[in-house]
């Protein structure tokens, strides 16, 4: 064991020792990486940031907000993590990035031919490296827009942020549309219902139906009385009344039930109508932004010392590991 760390500090001190004799070629070639690095940056296009700070807001029915008893959720509360990794979803979504692109007709501000095979790839990947949307550690949504003019930079980060709104609304209400459709289509079908049994009610009516269990109670009194007072011919007329009635007994009790119960169901319906139908039609915030974008008044890349520190770094590792390979074949 011994053995074997002396042996290994042995290679470090001899590697130590090449690279101290080899400190002036190394130091040269970092300077020379150094150089051209730096003159390289001053060929890189200089571009400017603007950024926009949001929090996500829940994405609730304010339908059940105005006509449910209980409030399950709050509808002034900060959205979670999950409302937020959705959100981040919808600004990286496609139907954002088209509406920015043709808004601001970035084809030709990003000097791409939209005709040319490749050309959706490109804008895809040119727009990925201006525009970024990520997830802070504070639980906000952070986006950065970098462009070479500092206006348009701020007015896409900003329009961005206002899209979230309009974008999440559309889809929330799309999906709000299709409960609305059921819920119009079961309203009406159930009213049909009834107008067909109020109908039926009123033939009843010009039968001489207008309530069948009080008639009746009302006749069998009368009969009662006239039989009490001896006068059969007032009972025989009262009978024939009670006969004419009967065959209408069962359908009437029918109708009067199934009116009460539908009249309940109705205003289940109507309830469920009204919610969903300010769903589909609402317009809620999705997004609290805390910080609008401003133009920026200094760059924000290339930055220039970092770029010649990186690429004299590469060279003298780069020249290190020729001089450590010529060593090796020799």
């Amino acid at each position: 064991m011994i053995d074997s760390n002396s042996a290994n500090r042995q290679e470090d001190n001899a590697l130590l020792r090449r690279i101290w004799a080899w400190r002036n070629p190394l130091i040269l070639s970092g300077l020379i990486g150094g150089l051209i690095s730096a003159a390289a940056t001053f060929l890189i296009e200089p571009e400017f940031q603007s950024s926009v700070v949001l929090f996500a807001l829940p994405q609730q029915s304010i339908g059940a907000q105005f006509y449910e008893a209980e409030k399950r959720e709050d509808i002034l509360a900060y959205g979670e993590t999950e409302d937020a990794e959705r959100l981040l979803q919808i600004l990286n979504s496609d139907r954002v990035r088209r509406r920015i692109i043709d808004k601001y007709d970035l084809w030709a501000h990003y000097d791409i031919e939209r005709g040319e095979a490749g050309a959706q790839a490109a804008m895809a990947k040119v727009y990925a490296g201006k525009v970024d949307a990520a997830l802070t550690r504070y639980g906000s949504i952070r986006i950065d827009v970098f462009d070479k003019e500092p206006l348009m930079a701020r007015d896409i980060a900003n329009d961005i942020a206002n899209l979230t709104d309009s974008v999440s609304n559309q889809l929330r209400n799309d999906r709000a549309m299709e409960a609305f459709r059921y819920a119009k289509q079961s309203l009406e079908q159930h009213q049909e219902g009834i107008e067909r049994m109020e109908d039926r009610l009123a033939d009843l009516r010009r039968e001489g139906v207008y309530d069948y269990p009080v008639q009746i109670e009302g006749l069998n009194e009368q009969y009662a009385t006239a039989l009490a007072e001896g006068q059969p011919s007032r009972a025989a007329n009262i009978l024939g009344k009670m006969e004419q009635l009967a065959p209408f007994a069962t359908e009437f009790n029918q109708l009067t039930t199934k009116l009460e119960d539908a009249f309940e169901q109705e205003a289940v319906l109507k309830k469920r109508f009204d919610l969903n139908k300010l769903d589909a039609e609402s317009q809620i915030p999705a997004a609290f932004v805390v910080d609008r974008a401003a133009v920026a008044d200094k760059k924000a890349r290339p930055i220039r010392w970092l770029i010649t520190v990186m690429g004299a770094v590469s060279v003298a590792l780069a020249a290190l590991v020729f001089l450590l390979f010529r060593d090796a074949v020799r």
